[in-house]
């Protein structure tokens, strides 16, 4: 009978051991077996090392950086190919010569990458202060950017014949930043018109680039679907990603292939003790079994579910290489970001390289400086949380979407030193001026009131501006929190007041 009592005992012990595995930062992570049906995903939750890390960057780099066309490049050919009288097509024919001799194939040979070098850019993007970052790893066009066997359209095995992915996940994981994979191959389908037998992309020779020929408006194929599905798994297996992105032609998958694919890296990770998340667009994955991703958009206000937006360094929407592309400015990045992570948000940014591999010095310039203010005002972003309202301040953002909060961005809002955003840390509340707010700051939303209790003046210990450190003078009004500034300006754009409070009583 005592042995039995410690067998019995013993197995108690394992079973609890069992239901709980160590992740890698110590913590304990349940040991969940995923099945592929929306219940049994759709309770995912956001891993912690991104609502700490808030800030990421990737990249949209491949053949489309060698027309290097906008206004989007990523888009250039399927306009050129579908629309006889665009003026992509009319570039196009004008340049290179009729579509019907040479293709969209002949660019990989001068998509040649000749100075991409992994490291360097896993050094640019720590440097702007990234704590997750990575390559779109294979576009609309088809072309892979990794060394797969599903495809011989490869940068492995064309163009630059570098398995870019596996290089760029073992630097950006050698500087301690989460991995990022992102996919747009389901748009391939019907990206080009495989249906059009007199351009190359109706010749099944190239169709493992171009898509399986099909008729106009046919649904997705088992073969097609089964390929999507395969080529994700194969990343997943080979690079262990963190984070992996989808762009908007998710809505084109059948049910049962999402479900199969999100089971196996909801698995994959649960096996590898770690936390991971996967994207998507607009509803094209029932709530809770991803993060929603605003495409250049934002939300108004605080937001009870948390979110990421998905923006480029460029003053538009060129996502890849554009010639002579013009650039938003660093106080557009730093706003923005400020803005995102006051409303429960995250930020997604992203750099277009050329087609040799390098990054055009106007985005490394602005990404350095995104890490320069970081680096004095980071501790206001990192492991924050959202405060009980996301700002207050005279401007607001006026442009409508009629998908949501996705295309609604506005980069060019003029913010005023009375516009400010909030964070909280512990006892910390940061108070962010959009703009530098002059001699004094007046924060209205910290004025105690019986609706709203704000902050009691006695609950303050102090306040610093970060890169100043000094301690400010202070007083509590009937109108809000008024505080002198410092006599020098800590830097360019958006000012962080750092706010220690105490026990009240």
């Amino acid at each position: 009978m005592k042995y039995s009592l410690l067998i019995h005992r013993a197995l108690l012990l394992l079973l609890a051991m069992a239901a709980s595995l160590p992740m890698a930062d110590g913590a304990l992570m349940p040991a969940e077996s995923y099945q592929a049906n929306w219940n049994s995903l759709g309770h995912r939750t956001t891993p912690q090392w991104l609502r700490d890390g808030k800030f990421g960057i990737y990249t949209h780099w491949g053949v489309y950086a060698v027309p290097a066309q906008g206004p989007n490049a990523t888009w250039f050919a399927n306009h050129a190919y579908n629309q006889t009288n665009s003026p992509e097509r009319k570039y196009w024919e004008a340049t290179y010569g009729p579509l019907e001799k040479f293709g969209y194939k002949d660019f990989i040979p001068h998509f040649t990458g000749e100075k991409f070098n992994a490291e360097e850019w896993a050094d640019l993007f720590h440097k702007a202060g990234a704590r997750f970052a990575g390559p779109v790893a294979v576009h609309h066009d088809g072309f892979c950017l990794w060394d797969t066997k599903y495809s011989d359209w490869n940068a492995a095995k064309m163009g630059p014949k570098r398995d870019v992915v596996g290089e760029l996940a073992v630097a950006i994981k050698k500087h301690n930043m989460k991995f990022v994979t992102a996919f747009h191959h389901a748009e391939n389908w019907w990206y080009f018109p495989t249906w059009n037998s007199n351009l190359d992309c109706g010749n099944p020779q190239y169709s493992g680039l171009y898509g399986p020929i099909h008729p106009s408006g046919a649904v997705p194929t088992k073969a097609f679907l089964d390929d999507w599905k395969n080529k994700i798994v194969e990343v997943i297996d080979k690079y262990d990603p963190d984070f992996v992105w989808f762009d908007f032609g998710l809505n084109g998958i059948a049910d049962s292939y999402k479900q199969e694919m999100l089971a196996y890296y909801y698995n994959h990770a649960a096996a590898e003790h770690k936390e991971v998340v996967a994207t998507y667009k607009f509803h094209h994955l029932p709530p809770g079994a991803g993060l929603l991703d605003l495409e250049l958009g934002q939300e108004n206000d605080l937001t009870y579910y948390d979110w990421i937006t998905d923006s480029t360094v460029d003053d538009g929407e060129a996502w890849g290489y554009v010639q002579n592309q013009s650039y938003k400015t660093v106080a557009n990045l730093v706003v923005n970001l400020v803005d995102h992570v006051s409303k429960n948000g995250y930020l997604l940014l992203n750099v277009g390289p050329k087609p040799d591999g390098t990054i055009p010095d106007a985005a490394k310039a602005l990404l350095l400086g995104m890490g320069a203010w970081l680096k004095i005002n980071g501790e206001a972003i990192y492991g924050t949380v959202p405060w009980e309202i996301a700002g207050e301040g005279p401007t607001q953002l006026t442009k409508k979407s009629s998908k949501g909060s996705n295309f609604n961005e506005n980069n060019h809002l003029q913010y005023t030193g009375e516009d400010i955003r909030f964070t909280s840390k512990s006892n910390i509340l940061y108070a962010t001026a959009l703009a530098w707010p002059g001699e004094k700051i007046l924060i209205k939303s910290l004025a105690p009131k019986f609706n709203w209790p704000g902050l009691y003046p006695s609950e303050i210990a102090s306040i610093t501006m970060l890169g100043d450190g000094k301690e400010l003078k202070w007083e509590m009004t009937k109108a809000g929190l008024s505080i002198a500034t410092p006599p020098t300006r800590p830097g360019e754009v958006a000012y962080v007041f750092k706010i220690v409070r105490k026990e009240l009583f």
